[in-house]
């Protein structure tokens, strides 16, 4: 573990409440991108990601972080999601289980390939410069149009425009 990463998670067992603000301001959004890849649903994820850190912040005290802080982080955020996930499908499996009154079907590799993928563009997300990513983000994942992005940023419509077609691209050059 780093200095300052050793430093943040000392700070933060003996309650130091700028220090987890620090925290939180520095990985909200990106856990919360993070967390959109597997829940595929917004509002979801910042529960998830806010649930994560409440949880954090009661158990501060007895947090044991063996890998670097941001691995942590985002492990516990996969974590979370994957026990949303399950919990969802299995109350959805009942259902179609009651409804159809059969047992549940389902392409598991399909599904794991399409996890995978979700995983891999939000990690390419993450890789874009700020204000690309940003932009991307408030299109794609947010969903406002390009109008309504430009004035919350202050920027022409056209300029949104080149800045989701560079980050598409790069998305497309990787994957591909």
């Amino acid at each position: 573990m780093t200095g300052p990463e050793d430093h943040i998670i000392k700070e933060i067992k003996s309650g130091k409440e700028s220090a987890f603000e620090f925290l939180f301001h520095e990985y909200y959004r990106p856990l919360t991108v993070f967390a959109i890849s597997y829940t595929g649903n917004l509002q979801v994820a910042k529960d998830l990601v806010q649930d994560f850190f409440v949880h954090l912040y009661e158990r501060r005290a007895r947090i044991e972080i063996r890998t670097s802080l941001k691995s942590y982080l985002f492990q516990s955020v996969r974590n979370r999601c994957l026990n949303h996930l399950k919990a969802e499908k299995g109350h959805h499996a009942h259902l179609e289980i009651i409804k159809a009154g059969t047992e549940p079907s389902e392409d598991l590799e399909a599904e794991i390939r399409a996890t995978e993928l979700q995983q891999q563009v939000a990690g390419l997300i993450e890789k874009l410069p700020p204000e690309c990513r940003s932009i991307f983000i408030m299109s794609r994942i947010e969903g406002l149009d390009n109008k309504s992005i430009a004035l919350k940023k202050g920027i022409s419509k056209r300029t949104v425009e080149t800045q989701i077609s560079k980050a598409l691209k790069a998305i497309r050059e990787k994957i591909s």
